[in-house]
């Protein structure tokens, strides 16, 4: 089985994290789509709501897996069982970051990174922007799946 995971934050889910993943259903047999918890990071939504914006959006694919995980990606996908781990890219500088990654990654596991660029209409969303948009009471429902209250 090709399982991948597909790791972030979430805060929140935006239409360019469903971008890659849809584009990433052919590739594999299963995304995990997996929420990292960071202790020292302040989230605007909390794990629950950000689970639940994700899952219910894919509830009805049944190649898409929700989970919460801490520590390394690589010692939670030998955890899991995944062989790949699924990423987005929206630039030059994401690449440059994604890529020393996904090196260490390699080095450390084996585990092999796949990357796809994002569509050109999604290309220019982030978490932090739509956070910065809902925290100033604007209209996000153009830069998040249903599942994500907009204002």
């Amino acid at each position: 089985m090709k399982r991948a995971i597909f790791p972030g934050s979430f805060d929140p889910i935006t239409l360019g994290h469903v971008d890659i993943v849809n584009r990433g259903l052919p590739l594999f047999d299963e995304i995990i789509i997996a929420i990292g918890v960071n202790s020292d990071k302040n989230y605007m939504f909390s794990l629950k709501e950000r689970m639940s914006f994700i899952e219910k959006y894919y509830e009805n694919e049944p190649k898409i897996k929700v989970t919460t995980y801490k520590g390394l990606t690589t010692e939670y996908c030998k955890k899991i069982d995944a062989d790949f781990i699924l990423r987005g890219l929206r630039n030059p500088a994401d690449f440059e970051f994604e890529k020393a990654i996904a090196q260490t990654n390699r080095k450390l596991s084996k585990i092999e990174t796949v990357f796809l660029l994002t569509s050109a209409d999604t290309a220019f969303i982030s978490s932090s922007i739509v956070r910065d948009v809902y925290r100033h009471g604007g209209d996000i429902s153009g830069l998040v799946p249903d599942s994500v209250p907009g204002k």
